[in-house]
């Protein structure tokens, strides 16, 4: 047998010992706690889990039923839209619909439209990762190293802004609310800043650094798909523009399920909407640019409200039910094991 330098020992010599060292840590000697797990301390560990799991699982879901909701599917009531927006060279033509719908009741607080997608899938590989963030930080980069590709560069080399098939994809359909009072029709102020998250717009996005917007996308593109420029997004408000506009933002942030839903806007609290939504006679004004028959997808408008523990959604509350309800059971079904051996054993000292 070689020893530590490779050499074979002579005859006679002794052999290198391979066992560890006698260290405490070697030997496995240190100190250390062991749980000494009995029926009290288990039986404790289960119910008072399961009691816990099932008081938040209530409070969950009796927050979630608490919210109002309302959905409007508007893919087949904006059906003549929808089969003008199948011809792509199209593009450039507008296309209106309305939907009406009531409110039988007040909605109080503040309300929050979506709008949804469905069957609409963002978690593809290959779509996840076409982005370029060191462009969307406001850096001069070349996208044509990025994963943007297809849509990095036009035929003549003209990079696009923003690059990639999210960006591209962008949700572009333009909803106004209107409310019916009287004989007359009162558009409702809707806000489109302050939907996004705080890190995304302060920290993930940046406008590259120009005197005005126009000058710093100078050289680019909009994307194949988009009807304007990504420094005309926000034509009324200058600072809702370029990388930081906040639909934007929102819609880069992609979903994980092919049924999703987006913030769009928030109603402003003036006037007769100062305590939410009163209940009456309401109209959506839909300019439809976003199709969705290829892929046979759906579109919707959600309004509604919001709780402590977000929207309209039970999935939470009901994990924790069924969490609690699980760890209960088995909390009685060692109870009952526990119960039936030690009345064996028992019987067993008695004879």
């Amino acid at each position: 047998m070689k020893n530590k330098t490779g050499v074979l020992p002579r005859e006679g010599e002794a052999q290198p010992s391979r066992c560890p060292d006698n260290t405490a840590f070697k030997q496995q000697r240190l100190p250390a706690w062991k749980p000494q797990l009995t029926i009290a301390s288990v039986l404790s560990s289960f119910f008072l889990t399961g009691a816990f799991c099932l008081t938040v699982g209530v409070c969950l879901v009796l927050s979630a039923n608490s919210v109002r909701e309302i959905q409007v599917d508007y893919s087949d009531k904006c059906s003549d839209c929808s089969k003008l927006r199948e011809n792509s060279s199209n593009w450039n033509k507008e296309c209106h619909c309305s939907v009406n719908f009531t409110l039988n009741e007040d909605i109080l607080g503040d309300v929050f439209m979506y709008y949804g997608l469905q069957n609409f899938y963002q978690n593809h590989r290959r779509y996840v990762i076409s982005r370029s963030d060191a462009q969307l930080l406001g850096r001069n980069v070349n996208i044509q190293r990025s994963y943007c590709a297809p849509f990095s560069t036009y035929r003549n080399g003209t990079p696009m802004a923003p690059c990639g098939a999210i960006a591209n994809s962008m949700f572009n359909d333009t909803i106004d609310l209107l409310y019916h009072r009287n004989s007359s029709v009162i558009q409702v102020p809707l806000l489109k800043t302050g939907n996004s998250w705080w890190t995304d717009k302060n920290v993930k996005f940046r406008n590259p650094e120009s005197y005005n917007l126009s000058s710093a996308f100078a050289g680019t593109a909009r994307p194949p798909y988009w009807q304007k420029p990504v420094y005309l997004l926000d034509q009324e408000d200058e600072r809702n523009n370029g990388y930081v506009n906040d639909d934007f933002i929102i819609w880069m942030r992609v979903s994980a399920f092919a049924t999703f839903r987006n913030l769009y806007r928030r109603v402003r609290r003036v006037q007769h909407f100062a305590k939410g939504l009163p209940a009456g006679n309401y109209t959506f004004h839909i300019s439809y640019n976003f199709p969705v028959t290829r892929f046979k997808g759906r579109k919707h408008v959600i309004l509604s409200t919001v709780v402590w523990c977000g929207g309209s959604n039970p999935f939470l509350g009901i994990a924790y039910l069924v969490s609690g309800t699980a760890a209960t059971l088995t909390g009685f079904v060692i109870t009952g094991i526990h119960l039936k051996l030690r009345k064996k054993k028992t019987y067993f000292q008695k004879q």
